[in-house]
């Protein structure tokens, strides 16, 4: 997962540099940053992201406190030093020295009381976003062998470096004139210093980066500096988080050849994604910290309702359990251990714990089951399907939502589905264009929602499957949203099955049940339907969306049966002409095409 909080001057700049550097270690004053980095174990920053040509640095390079010092913490160019020395050689005064060095606007100035706006008086100086893989990766990381350890750090490192990838090139805006009023996608790309720590506060394995990155940008069109937009990263983070853990579990599949399989941590809430057969005790042994949550949440909860006089609903619940994890987060280590001694001492700890047979298979009991998993899911992804689930999840969800909320939730779609099998590039945007071309209306100027009639063309009492789960309040808003997903399912897989059993010819594409404006690729074979159709589409947990499915299929076979039985008992009857079908995404003369809604309905 990715989280995401800001540098500010003060407090901010000052924890940067004493702890998320040493490996949130404590580093006292006056200590240099390579000698507090290799006391406490950790390796040293290195810089990151396409925008480094145009400061003169190169993509691995290590982090100096001189160059963080003035980039993240002044906002000057890493190499002012030697700048202010040539200039001032050739007659420049300081302050002309000095102001060639800043890179946009000077800090000073929104320091300054003219200012208008409170959010420029205390300014951002960067964003720490970090990245942890999924809890059984810790695991694995810290218990097994070397080789591994060292392959599942370079899955780390490609994941990571993928999707900073992506946020410089697809989110990232630099933003220009009074309020932001002009904005773009910023010329060069990020600048990033990235920081890599061992072990949580608890002292249990936790391998995560903290990648620092600079709010200084170049503007498209003139190349001068300025300023990131912050809302436009906040805004993306939910969907670089799940692009980080799909391509995480893909690199870790290729290259150790395990597969990942959804656990519910809290039921009703969304699944995790773990390596399949990694022992499901050692997940309690590492997560103290949720154990302690766990604990003080129930005091927090009864102090609420005797203050309220009711349940907390979603939102508050989430509040309370924020609160309980600051009531009862630990203070940072004391005793500085390297990798090495971390790793004897987790392995000590596992097998004294579950022993040694637990924690001497893990590799085996991976391999094992990722053949099992392997041969119960077929990794393939109908576009239709993906787009019926993304669209019922999001919309009882958020009833109204953003683009990036579909992105976020197509990945996850393709997550739950492919179990770190590679996913096709641009795959998830095509499942979102297919959303919004054929199921979302717009709901206002900046949002929209899902539109009843394209997900039900022809069947309008139908439309009451979805709209109340968004009113039910007894159940967990993902079971809903589950739910919401399976009746869309069943409704394709029943009427495909129909197709399949009827004596008809049909044409067969993915779009179903709506003909889709994006054009997906066709099934040419019933051998290829018969396969998508077979396919395991998500996590499918909810009975009722399989008794659902299952009962759509009895009806159709006994409805083509009672079919075969009369036309035993009556004879053949003379058939009328065949009429030529339109074919598909064409118009017939005098009718005007609604994508969406006149095609491929299901009943």
């Amino acid at each position: 997962m990715i989280s995401m909080s800001p540098v500010r001057p003060g407090n901010g700049w000052r924890y940067l540099f004493r702890g998320v550097m040493v490996g949130d270690g404590h580093r006292p004053a006056g200590t240099p940053l390579r000698a507090a980095q290799d006391e406490a174990g950790v390796p040293p920053g290195v810089w990151k992201g396409r925008g480094l040509a145009a400061l003169g640095l190169k993509d691995g390079d290590v982090v100096t406190e001189r160059q963080a010092e003035l980039l993240l913490g002044e906002g000057r160019h890493p190499d002012a030093d030697r700048i202010e020395r040539e200039l001032l050689a050739q007659g420049k005064s300081p302050a002309q020295a000095r102001r060639a060095t800043v890179l946009g606007r000077p800090i000073e100035h929104n320091r300054s009381p003219k200012t208008d706006k409170a959010k420029e008086r205390t300014p951002w100086l960067a964003f720490d976003l970090t990245f942890r893989p999924p809890p059984t990766a810790h695991l694995a990381w810290a218990l097994m062998d070397d080789r591994n350890r060292q392959v599942l750090e370079l899955c780390e490192d490609i994941a990571r470096d993928k999707t900073l990838t992506w946020l410089g090139e697809s989110v990232a805006e630099i933003r220009w004139k009074a309020g932001g009023k002009q904005r773009a996608r910023v010329k060069d790309g990020l600048i990033v210093a990235v920081f890599r720590h061992y072990e949580s506060r608890a002292g249990k394995p936790l391998l995560h980066d903290h990648a620092i990155v600079s709010i200084r940008a170049r503007r498209p069109h003139d190349g001068k500096w300025g300023n990131l937009s912050a809302d436009s990263l906040m805004a993306n983070i939910v969907a670089a988080d799940t692009l980080y853990t799909l391509y995480f579990m893909e690199e870790v599949s290729a290259r150790l050849g395990w597969a990942w399989e959804p656990r519910e941590v809290t039921p009703g809430r969304r699944p995790v994604m773990d390596i399949a057969g990694i022992d499901q005790r050692l997940i309690g042994w590492q997560s103290t910290r949720r154990q302690q949550i766990e604990d003080a949440l129930p005091i927090l909860t009864a102090k609420y309702e005797e203050r309220q006089g009711h349940p907390p609903g979603e939102r508050a619940s989430y509040a309370l359990a924020c609160q309980a994890a600051d009531q009862t987060r630990p203070p940072k280590r004391t005793e500085l251990l390297s990798l090495t001694e971390l790793r004897k001492r987790w392995r000590t700890s596992a097998i004294r714990a579950y022993g040694a047979d637990v924690v001497d298979r893990l590799a085996e009991r991976a391999r094992a089951a990722a053949a099992a998993v392997w041969a119960r899911v077929r990794p393939v992804v109908d576009i239709a399907l993906a787009a019926v689930d993304v669209v019922a999840v999001v919309y009882v969800m958020r009833g109204a939502f953003k683009r990036h909320h579909l992105l976020a939730e197509a990945r996850r779609y393709l997550s739950y589905v492919l179990r770190g099998r590679p996913h096709q590039a641009g795959l998830d945007e095509q499942i979102v264009q297919a959303v919004i071309d054929d199921y979302t209306r717009p709901a206002s100027r900046r949002m929209m929602t899902a539109d009843l009639r394209a997900l039900y063309p022809r069947d309008t009492e139908d439309q009451a499957v979805l709209r109340p789960l968004t009113r039910k309040r007894s159940a967990p808003q993902y079971e809903r949203a589950r739910l919401a997903a399976g009746a869309l399912a069943a409704r394709v897989h029943a009427t495909r099955r129909a197709e399949r059993l009827s004596s008809r010819t049909r044409p067969r594409a993915v779009a179903v049940p709506a003909a889709s404006r994006s054009r997906p690729r066709p099934f040419h074979s019933d051998q290829e339907a018969d396969r998508v159709l077979e396919q395991e589409t998500g996590v499918d947990t909810v009975e009722q969306t399989r008794r659902t499915f299952e009962a759509a299929a009895r009806l159709a076979a006994k409805l083509q049966d009672g079919k075969r039985e009369r036309a035993v008992a009556h004879g053949p009857r003379p058939q009328p002409a065949p009429a030529t079908a339109p074919q598909p995404h064409t118009h017939q003369p005098g009718t005007q095409h609604t994508p969406g809604r006149t095609t491929g309905g299901v009943t």
